[in-house]
């Protein structure tokens, strides 16, 4: 039986048996802090899937992303994972001063706070494929129980590919964000718009159906209004605003 089953792994089966621990961490959810969208989220980001935010830039996906790097260090009892961050960046647009005013407003320690968020920028292709590979293993260890990717496209966009190559770069981003799911961590991606014939994420059709969960943000006014596309189950639109505490209720 040892035999087979190390043949199986061997040419990528996967191992189909896991800790029932491990099922339980995986049905928890990470709040985000506003009651709005952890009632359209069903309890909020669900620890091994893959949630991802949609929407033009100044909509919110970055506020979220930065707010849910807080909340998951927060107790089970106040909706974390008392777990650790880790944030890749290809945007340059994470602000470790926005965390400790989202800490602050927490009751958080701003400098301890910063200290469990894994920061780490990916200037290209090569360089965001490697930090994936990290934060599998960082996952793997057990004390980082959120991946944030800031944004998932930028890259792929920027890298002049032909339409083949492209798909390819964005189905092994797919992959490695799965690998981590399935690891045991909340996987949030941030994933900007196109503007043209509409608007429409970025990405097309080689990121369609890859996130268990797609929310669309838009400005509505001094407002941020989130709203699911992709779901087996849910629906809805949640209201919310982003303010100096962060990301908050209407």
């Amino acid at each position: 039986m040892e035999e087979v089953l190390a043949y199986l792994l061997g040419v990528g089966v996967p191992r189909v048996s896991r800790p029932a621990r491990r099922v339980y961490e995986e049905s928890a959810r990470i709040s985000t802090g506003v009651r709005s969208l952890d009632d359209l989220l069903e309890g909020g980001i669900e620890v091994g899937s893959i949630t991802e935010f949609i929407g033009e830039f100044g909509a919110g996906k970055t506020q979220i992303c930065h707010q849910l790097s807080v909340m998951v260090q927060l107790p089970k009892d106040k909706g974390g994972l008392n777990a650790r961050a880790l944030y890749v960046d290809t945007e340059g647009t994470f602000r470790p001063e926005r965390i400790v005013q989202i800490a602050r407003a927490r009751g958080l320690d701003p400098e301890k706070t910063l200290e469990n968020i894994i920061y780490a920028r990916a200037y290209s292709l090569g360089g965001l494929e490697e930090l994936l590979s990290k934060a599998l293993a960082e996952v793997v260890k057990g004390d980082v129980g959120l991946v944030v990717l800031d944004e998932a496209t930028r890259l792929v966009r920027a890298s002049g590919l032909g339409a083949g190559e492209r798909a390819r770069a964005y189905a092994a981003i797919v992959s490695s964000l799965e690998a981590v799911a399935e690891a045991g961590s909340a996987v949030v991606v941030a994933r900007q718009v196109v503007f043209g014939d509409g608007v429409r994420p970025a990405g097309g059709a080689a990121l369609d159906g890859y996130a268990h969960l797609s929310v669309f943000l838009s400005k509505r006014g001094s407002a941020r209004e989130a709203r699911v596309l992709s779901s087996p189950w849910r629906g809805g639109v949640a209201l919310f605003a982003v303010s100096e505490e962060g990301v908050v209720d209407v």
